[in-house]
């Protein structure tokens, strides 16, 4: 799917957690906000070295640890309105996107891109 950003977005996490598949780490809560973005846990890595938002389902619980299902990153995309974007993959109120000039991916919120023809 093709985007164009209708409004900039900027990380507040530096520092994102990276997950490979079948890595431990630990859940913490879940978000709760006016965005209704369901079913993201801020979760930490076991050496508490990052941490970030983790989609419920790549999580396989067990009890307040989990485990990776597949590789992910919390990686978010900061954008600028006006600038496209390929999104891959949809999951809870955001989109995992290619910036079409420089290829690089993250997260951005759905409610910052609109749909392209």
């Amino acid at each position: 799917m093709n985007y164009v950003v209708i409004k900039s977005h900027r990380t507040n996490y530096p520092n994102p957690i990276s997950l490979v598949q079948g890595q431990s780490f630990i859940i913490g809560g879940k978000y709760k906000g006016p965005e209704h973005w369901d079913n993201w846990y801020f979760c930490t890595t076991v050496d508490k070295n990052s941490s970030g938002w983790v989609p419920a389902q790549l999580i396989q619980w067990k009890g307040t640890e989990g485990i990776a299902k597949e590789d992910y990153t919390a990686k978010e995309l900061n954008v600028d309105e006006g600038e496209h974007l390929v999104g891959l993959k949809e999951l809870n109120g955001w989109i995992w996107c290619q910036r079409v000039l420089t290829l690089e991916e993250g997260w951005i919120p759905k409610e910052n891109v609109k749909l392209t023809i």
